[in-house]
């Protein structure tokens, strides 16, 4: 086996072990944050719908993918192999998780190391509103009992 086909292999590899992580860390929450009250569709609908969506979306990719592929084939007056064609598909399928990937990640890192003072991602938002509602429940002479012997937030 040539180094470019073991290299595949790897490609390969990775690209459903990270498929298979996603997969199993999504049914793991399932089972272990699930209210056996609730729908399961009702609690993790979103993970659920997105993940389908994703796997409707990769499976239209690879059919409008192989039409391309066979077209190209044909066009050359070659042959089509399933093989030279999981490897266009396997590259371009990790072109686009790859780039995704590296937007997500920047956006993560970035967020954490810079917060915008008073977005909704900012600690400080949650510390101004606990202030306001305390203010107000003061005012009001509504503040539990446990909370009058709290120092006020506004000045902490």
């Amino acid at each position: 086996m040539s180094a470019g086909a073991w290299a595949m292999l790897v490609a390969f590899a990775l690209m459903f072990g990270s498929l298979a992580f996603v997969i199993v860390s999504m049914i793991r929450s399932i089972q272990d944050h699930r209210d056996p009250e609730a729908s399961v569709w009702r609690q993790f609908g979103l993970g659920l719908g997105l993940m389908i969506l994703f796997f409707a979306t990769w499976i239209a990719h690879f059919i409008t993918e192989w039409q391309v592929y066979t077209d190209e084939q044909l066009t050359h007056g070659q042959d089509t192999s399933i093989g030279d064609f999981l490897s266009e598909f396997g590259q371009s399928t990790l072109e686009n998780w790859q780039s995704e990937f590296l937007q997500l990640f920047a956006f993560v890192v970035l967020a954490d190391l810079y917060v915008h003072k008073g977005s909704a991602e900012s600690k400080d938002s949650d510390d101004r509103v606990e202030a306001s509602l305390h203010r107000i429940e003061q005012h009001l002479g509504t503040l539990p009992k446990e909370s009058e012997e709290l120092p006020d937030p506004e000045t902490v």
